[in-house]
C-alpha cells in the first residue's frame, strides 16, 4: 500500500508537473502512458496489498476495517479501481459522447485528487496506530509522518494550480 499511494501514484500525478517531472521534455502522450502504466502499477499494488491485509487479518482472527486506517484506506483502494476505469474515456475518446476531453480532464484529476488525499490520509492515520508508533518513535516517526504529508500538499498544490488555470483562461 505504501509503495501504491507514497510512490506510483505520486510519481505518475507528478508527470504532468513542469516543475518537478523528471519527464517533462517528453510529449503529452508519453506522458499520458507513463501515468496509464504508473497508475496501472499502482492499482495492481494496492489491489494486492488489500489482499495481503485482509488474508493477514483472517488468519489472525482480527476484525477488518475496524479502525479509520483500514475504512479509509479500503475505499482510497475502490477509489483507485474507480479512477482506472473513469480513465477510459480519456483514452478512448469515443465512450465518452457528448462529453469534451477538457471537462473529462478537469473531473479525473479532481476525482484523482481526492483519491490520493484519502490515500494519503490513510498512510498517515497508520503511522499513528498503536503498531507503528511503538516500532518507529523520535524524530522517525515525525519524519514518516511529514512525508505523505508534505506530498500531498505539493501535488493538491500542482494540480489546482493546473486546473484551475486553464478553467479561469477559459472562463
Amino acid at each position: 500500500m505504501t509503495l501504491a499511494f507514497s510512490f506510483l501514484m505520486s510519481e505518475a500525478i507528478l508527470l504532468f508537473s513542469p516543475h518537478s517531472s523528471p519527464v517533462s521534455k517528453l510529449k503529452h502522450q508519453t506522458k499520458s502512458r507513463l501515468h496509464w502504466v504508473l497508475q496501472a502499477s499502482c492499482a495492481c499494488c494496492a489491489v494486492v496489498g488489500l489482499g495481503a491485509i485482509f488474508y493477514n487479518k483472517r488468519l489472525n482472527g482480527k476484525p477488518h476495517f475496524s479502525t479509520w486506517h483500514g475504512s479509509i484506506g479500503v475505499v482510497a483502494v475502490f477509489g483507485v479501481a474507480v479512477q482506472s476505469v473513469g480513465a477510459l474515456p480519456l483514452l478512448y475518446h469515443k465512450l465518452a459522447k457528448g462529453w469534451s476531453l477538457a471537462k473529462l480532464k478537469r473531473y479525473h484529476a479532481a476525482s484523482g485528487l481526492v483519491v490520493y488525499l484519502m490515500g494519503s490520509a490513510s498512510l498517515l492515520l497508520g503511522a499513528c496506530s498503536a503498531w507503528y508508533t511503538g516500532i518507529v518513535g523520535g524524530y522517525a516517526w515525525y519524519l514518516t509522518a511529514l512525508c505523505p504529508t508534505i506530498a500531498a500538499l505539493v501535488i493538491m498544490s500542482q494540480v489546482t494550480d493546473a486546473y484551475m488555470a486553464k478553467k479561469r483562461l477559459q472562463s
